[in-house]
């Protein structure tokens, strides 16, 4: 993958879906095209495991510091349900050089202070381990192999021991300890080949077992789903642990090299097709039921996140939006946050501002812990007596061809549509209450335009719009003596079903 691919798919995330879109006119229920959902309250199917809020990605360790991130942090703990989060650079320079660890300290322990674990990507170079000099970022990471494994693993162990000493054995075999980040992409992240990554992996697990084999490590954290079987027969035939298997895939991937085939899916099923793929080339090593952590991937459209996660759940253990916040320097200082064709990086926008991704996520951490049957665009649960689903109106996203981001044109190919949703055994005229998120409710981009799409906005400015962009109180309603109810929702758009 080339330096344009590399860059254009990491654009995918800041894409604005509805910037430049007016208000959608509301025509009469009747003359909607009809979606029919089923959800039988007597049937449950199992446990719903909330895979999607175990992780939040992150640029880069240093960001952690600053008091506007770990606002958004707060904020994502709160309504999001965000157990941890991951981001690169723990071993960056600008954290301290060599074993002083006093800014390390200060990151993982303000994301403990605020319940939140860290998924450890153990990357990128010191540079006084690196064997050459090439930089990723604005914050100039070397990303170069070792000059020795011996030296690499040595600080290795003596980090992972620093760790447990100071938050205790039991704290941190919760975490999970991944070794680099896209090693794949060699004008990115790895200077080295694949095979030095393979061995730099070996030396690193054996490190971090050897001060303690029951801390989980793994990788290959991997973009477009690559290099799987190979790392995984590496493992196998090298003696290499492995806990867990983590890969990233984005939308507008390159799908000739993620299936072999191009455009073989439509950019809305690409992310939880490749999921299945993965998951079926782990089962086929001895690594075989290894939990799988998707913990790169995104998507700005409500209905989207629905459809990816549902349809990921056999498959995974884990997923992590990227990324948590408008806090971001990965490429560069932004100078603005909202423009045209572009709404800027993270599910909370600078000032703490949700986008309709974010309340996404808030309406998902109000399912429950049970799944029930459903049938159609839904996701249903339980916890107790309290009854919930998640419905959607799925949309097709198209971009010019390449990596979506890649222009600022974003299309989105859908209509509004009266989604029909049947509760089999409840009770007639059961109240329920509904939320909305689309790209006008819970979003902050209608009075952002309203203000003239300020690149700077006023402190005033600035309130109007968090104001704006927060969850409106749920409608509420009565089921018909069928257990039915009719919604309707635009393209892209969700809406979140409470039995009251």
């Amino acid at each position: 993958m080339d330096d344009k691919t590399f860059m254009t798919r990491r654009r995918f995330t800041a894409t604005g879906a509805a910037l430049g879109a007016g208000a959608l006119a509301t025509p009469a229920l009747a003359r909607l095209a009809t979606e029919q959902v089923e959800i039988d309250l007597r049937k449950d199917v199992g446990p719903l495991t909330h895979v999607w809020s175990r992780s939040v990605g992150s640029d880069r360790a240093a960001i952690t510091l600053r008091e506007s991130w770990r606002k958004d942090l707060d904020r994502a703990k709160a309504e999001m349900g965000v157990e941890r989060v991951r981001f690169h650079g723990i071993f960056a320079d600008e954290l301290g050089s060599g074993t002083n660890f006093q800014n390390v300290n200060a990151v993982y322990d303000g994301l403990l202070e605020r319940g939140v674990q860290p998924f450890v990507e153990l990357g990128f170079m010191p540079k006084r381990f690196a064997s050459g000099t090439k930089e990723f970022g604005f914050y100039r990471a070397n990303v170069s192999p070792p000059k020795s494994l011996d030296a690499w693993a040595e600080y290795i162990s003596k980090f992972v021991r620093h760790l447990v000493a100071r938050y205790g054995a039991a704290e941190v075999r919760q975490w999970y300890f991944e070794v680099w980040n896209e090693p794949n992409l060699q004008d990115w992240f790895w200077s080295g080949t694949q095979e030095e990554y393979f061995a730099l992996y070996k030396a690193t697990a054996k490190a971090v077992k050897d001060v303690d084999p029951l801390i989980k490590v793994g990788g290959p954290a991997t973009s477009a789903v690559q290099w799987l079987p190979q790392f995984l027969g590496y493992c196998a035939q090298n003696n290499a642990p492995v806990d867990f298997v983590s890969t990233h895939i984005y939308p507008g991937d390159d799908q000739a090299v993620v299936f072999g085939q191009a455009n073989k899916f439509k950019q809305h099923d690409v992310v939880f097709q490749a999921v299945a793929l993965a998951r079926a080339q782990i089962d086929a090593t001895p690594f075989k039921g290894a939990e799988l952590w998707l913990d790169e991937w995104s998507s700005d459209s409500p209905a989207m996140i629905a459809h990816t996660i549902m349809n990921s759940l056999p498959y995974c253990q884990g997923m992590s939006q990227w990324q948590l916040s408008g806090t971001y320097e990965e490429n560069l200082v932004e100078a603005w946050i909202f423009k045209k064709g572009q709404n800027g990086w993270g599910i909370l926008a600078k000032g703490n501002i949700a986008k309709p991704e974010f309340n996404t996520y808030k309406l998902l951490h109000r399912l429950g812990d049970r799944r029930l049957a459903a049938k159609g665009p839904a996701l249903a649960s339980t916890k107790g007596k309290a009854v919930s689903a998640l419905v959607w109106n799925l949309a097709d996203v198209q971009q010019a061809p390449g990596i979506p981001g890649a222009s600022s044109e974003r299309r989105v190919v859908g209509e509004p549509k009266a989604i029909s949703v049947r509760f089999l055994g409840a009770k007639k005229g059961q109240r329920v209450r509904v939320s909305y998120v689309d790209q006008e409710r819970g979003s902050p981009y209608p009075e952002w335009r309203s203000l003239g799409s300020p690149q700077y906005p006023t402190r005033e400015q600035m309130a109007l719009i968090k104001k704006a962009a927060e969850l409106a109180p749920p409608e509420v309603h009565a089921l018909d003596t069928s257990g039915q109810l009719t919604l309707q929702l635009p393209a892209e758009g969700v809406a979140l079903i409470e039995l009251a």
